[in-house]
């Protein structure tokens, strides 16, 4: 019962944040271009505050945070207004001032994303320290005499204070120069300088399968082979795996990490693989046939390990600059924007189900579970919700801000409005398209428990 208070409260401040950050762009660039915002409102039902200012807009906050709206004097709505008067009117200013009006809301849910990240970048972001957990006999790596337990300083002059930062590093190599690898023992000032050969068959391999060529396994906050999430509808799902599950064997193969499992599924795309799994005590078998999900022509079993928390020596508060951070800030914004399109359009091309969409209970549930991990981990949930809201809301239906725009922009290109009964037609389609949206995201919600 405490965990869905948590839950809930935290889902509730995500709503009414991000809202108002919506809202308030609408808000913003509507008194900018001299339109008179008669009332700006965050939830509905039951009146908790009310406030009305010195230019008589109205501010109310209600009890129900599932939405909000701003009221825009229009002309088309009260017919009485005096010439004075409907200067401030929305209907009155040119098409493309209304445009900024309506489409405000999404892009201040997307500067929103973008100051959430630099707030976070700056402040710093937990990370893992590239400790090496374990090195496979007769690698290059076990050659240069690097040992488990090491630290990586640096790769050929490039810090490293991270494993991110080792990928970074190893991405920028040459196929004729060495890897000048440096190590320490973890908290030692003991410097190590190790030289790495390269060879030049193996210079294409990308940064993560070149680092296991190398020999070395990082040391992340993962359980061993134990499973914390199972995608829906994905290879795993279909072969029967749980949440909970440890992963013995492979194909027969005893398995050391994820890393091994890891390496199997992405080199059987579509070739069915004998796993031996542990359930509640009891060794079970399953059949696991890695399908093509990410389309990178490599096996992908929708499976990921439970994670744990390493111990602090193994992490570090990450810190970047104001520049720094404000780049990094707009490219994860970007990215995040580019998935989600992405994903939109396989569920409209059938590549991915309607399955994939989440409700209200799932927010809840990641907005409370990414607090317990902390105020960074809560500021970047709100942005991936905040950038989800933005593009939600540039729909191409007339009672989102994308039908609004749509519909301005066929004025623009006749020079005149639709007919009335074409709105009326578009907003009752759209609300009929809502509501199975809606209705549906509820069932996979509930459908997942």
């Amino acid at each position: 019962m405490l965990s869905v208070l948590w839950s809930l409260f935290f889902f509730i401040c995500a709503l009414v944040i991000l809202i108002f950050v919506h809202e308030f762009g609408h808000f913003f660039v509507a008194r900018l271009f001299g339109v008179k915002v008669e009332k700006f409102s965050i939830g509905f039902g039951k009146v908790l505050w009310r406030h009305v200012d010195k230019n008589g807009t109205e501010y109310v906050l209600s009890l129900i945070p599932l939405g909000g709206f701003i009221k825009m004097l229009d002309d088309r709505v009260d017919s009485t207004l005096c010439t004075t008067k409907s200067t401030q009117s929305f209907n009155n200013k040119s098409i493309w001032q209304r445009m900024g009006i309506v489409s405000a809301g999404p892009i201040f849910n997307f500067i929103f994303a973008i100051f959430a990240y630099l707030m976070v970048f700056i402040i710093g972001i937990p990370v893992v320290r590239p400790v090496i957990d374990d090195i496979i006999d007769g690698s290059p790596a076990a050659e240069a005499k690097i040992s488990s337990g090491m630290e990586i300083k640096s790769i050929n002059g490039i810090e490293t204070p991270d494993w991110d930062s080792v990928y970074v590093a190893l991405s920028k190599k040459t196929c004729n120069q060495d890897i000048k690898m440096t190590c320490a023992p973890l908290n030692s000032t003991k410097i190590n300088q190790k030289n790495i050969h390269l060879h030049e068959e193996k210079c294409h391999l990308d940064a993560r399968d070149l680092l296991l060529f190398l020999g070395i396994k990082p040391n992340l906050p993962w359980e061993k082979l134990v499973l914390g999430n199972v995608q829906k509808n994905s290879a795993g799902n279909k072969a029967g795996l749980q949440p909970g599950d440890k992963i013995i064997t492979a194909s027969d193969r005893i398995l050391k990490d994820w890393r091994d499992f890891d390496m199997i599924v992405r080199n059987n795309l579509g070739i069915p693989i004998l796993l031996e799994v542990e359930r509640e005590g009891k060794k079970i078998k399953r059949v696991l046939t890695p399908d093509n999900y990410l389309n990178n022509h490599q096996g992908c079993s929708g499976l990921s390990p439970r994670v744990i928390f390493l111990p602090n020596e193994y992490t570090i508060l990450r810190k970047y600059g104001i520049f720094d951070s404000f780049c990094k800030a707009t490219v994860q914004t970007w990215k995040i924007i580019s998935l989600t399109t992405n994903m939109i359009k396989k569920m409209m091309i059938g590549e991915m189900t309607l399955q994939n969409i989440s409700g209200p209970i799932s927010i809840a549930k990641g907005a409370g579970k990414s607090a317990e991990y902390g105020l960074s981990s809560y500021v970047i949930f709100l942005a991936i919700i905040s950038i989800n809201l933005g593009m939600m809301n540039l729909f191409p239906l007339p009672v989102l801000d994308g039908g609004h725009l749509f519909f301005l922009l066929v004025e623009k290109i006749f020079g005149k409005p639709l007919p009335e009964v074409m709105y009326q037609i578009g907003y009752g389609v759209s609300v009929i398209i809502l509501m199975f949206l809606t209705g549906l995201a509820f069932f996979n919600d509930f459908s997942h428990f």
